[in-house]
């Protein structure tokens, strides 16, 4: 399953908000550089959907604030 995410990274907190059942927005503290704000919304996403941060995969929008992440259908929320 495929879930987009529209990423403010280098906020003052941290918020993940459900918009639909495939579609988040989250802000993170880390900075966009150097891949950090990408791993901690894996992070973020993995604690909201409770699996493992390894079981998301980023498949698109690496550079980008909006991205799409793949999550394992059969446990996801």
């Amino acid at each position: 399953m495929y879930i987009r995410v529209n990423v403010i990274a280098g906020a003052k907190r941290e918020l993940v908000k459900r918009i639909s059942p495939d579609r988040y927005a989250v802000s993170v503290r880390e900075p966009a550089e150097r891949n950090m704000a990408n791993t901690r919304v894996k992070e973020v996403l993995a604690g909201e959907l409770g699996i493992s941060a390894k079981a998301i995969r980023l498949i698109s929008g690496h550079t980008s604030p909006h991205k799409i992440f793949s999550v394992p259908l059969e446990i996801s929320h």
